[in-house]
């Protein structure tokens, strides 16, 4: 452990910058909104912000990106196919534990199973990450019921916890260690870890009670969906809650869902491009012949659930689909954020 002087940030994040593309928290300069995007001006990182809409994910699993291109030789009848390797080395600084935990998710789905997404892989080889631990919870958060925050335990290379005039940094990598080395930061007290205990035990306490007590009952909507306890009646009061916007795949931490297309230009190679897609689109699970075995609403919405919290997806991403950040319940116009759906089947069960 080490310590860095609040007034020695912008010097951490300028050695970062000289060989990585920067990202972090910003407020946006007209609606004030927190945004995690590519750092145009250094000085305008905002650890202290807010959760951003779009969570860190986008850095390393872009909301659109040509994956390859080829061209076709009319006259020798050959296809050439190119790899289109346009990932560059990112630091993703801020990063919250909710967020470190969802890119943990993705590597599951990525890396983790019988065939390796190669373009993923070279984001994520690529990326150094500084995590910011959460001193002061949203509204909307729930992360203390998903086990994934408010502190990261794994999963980056630098991690900083605000202690007031000074960052409390943690290494959690060799790429980390050697950071911190060569900034010269000084060593941290033997009272470095009680007083981060401490700072983290305070945001625990700080959390909205509701948040606390859901913890239980995450675990019971967990038993129901797998075990397929959950009435229909519930699965269509939320299915004609929802508006088919997609917005809470968008903002999820978790959610891996793509298309791909081949786009021609006039003149070039046609490039195939992967973009994120959304389970709550009817034409998500459409197939040839206009079959869709997921054409009604509620079906689709019980889909997006299971995958969130069913045993089967715990079983492969190793915890919940869900890691509490609270993002769905914040731009659902529909009300049917996952905080809420935990809800409808509580009172299912209690009748309260």
């Amino acid at each position: 452990m080490h310590i860095l002087p609040k007034s020695g940030l912008p010097r951490l994040v300028e050695a970062l910058g000289e060989q990585h593309e920067l990202y972090g928290p910003i407020l946006h300069e007209v609606s004030g909104d927190a945004l995690f995007e590519k750092l145009a001006d250094p000085a305008a990182l905002r650890l202290d912000a807010p959760i951003p809409y779009i969570p860190p994910k986008a850095a390393v699993f872009p909301h659109f990106e040509e994956i390859l291109h080829y061209a076709y030789d009319r006259d020798s009848k050959k296809v050439d196919i190119a790899r289109t390797d346009l990932v560059r080395p990112k630091a993703l600084i801020g990063v919250r534990s909710c967020d470190l935990t969802g890119l943990a998710c993705l590597d599951r789905f990525y890396l983790g199973q019988e065939f390796v997404d190669e373009v993923y892989r070279d984001h994520r080889r690529r990326t150094f990450i500084v995590a910011n631990t959460c001193l002061g919870p949203f509204p909307q958060c729930f992360c203390v019921c998903t086990d994934s925050g408010p502190y990261a335990v794994e999963g980056y290379d630098l991690n900083l916890t605000d202690l007031g005039d000074h960052y409390l940094v943690e290494s959690g990598s060799e790429k980390g260690a050697a950071l911190a080395a060569r900034l010269g930061l000084a060593p941290a007290g033997a009272d470095a870890a009680g007083r981060r205990d401490a700072a983290v035990n305070a945001s625990i306490a700080s959390f909205d009670p509701a948040a606390r007590e859901n913890k239980a009952w995450i675990s019971r909507a967990v038993n129901r969906l797998t075990t397929g306890f959950v009435k229909n009646e519930t699965w269509e009061y939320i299915g004609h809650q929802c508006f088919e916007c997609g917005a809470c795949s968008y903002v999820c931490p978790t959610c891996s869902c793509f298309n791909i297309e081949d786009v021609t230009p006039a003149e070039g190679p046609t490039g195939r491009i992967r973009t994120w897609d959304s389970c709550s689109f009817e034409g998500y699970s459409r197939m040839a012949g206009e079959h869709n075995p997921r054409r009604p609403i509620e079906d689709r919405r019980n889909k997006r659930f299971f995958c969130k919290l069913s045993y089967s997806q715990s079983k492969k991403y190793l915890r919940p689909g869900c890691v509490g950040c609270g993002r769905c319940a914040r731009v659902c116009p529909g009300d049917i954020g996952l905080p809420n759906v935990v809800q409808y089947i509580r009172r299912e069960t209690t009748g309260r």
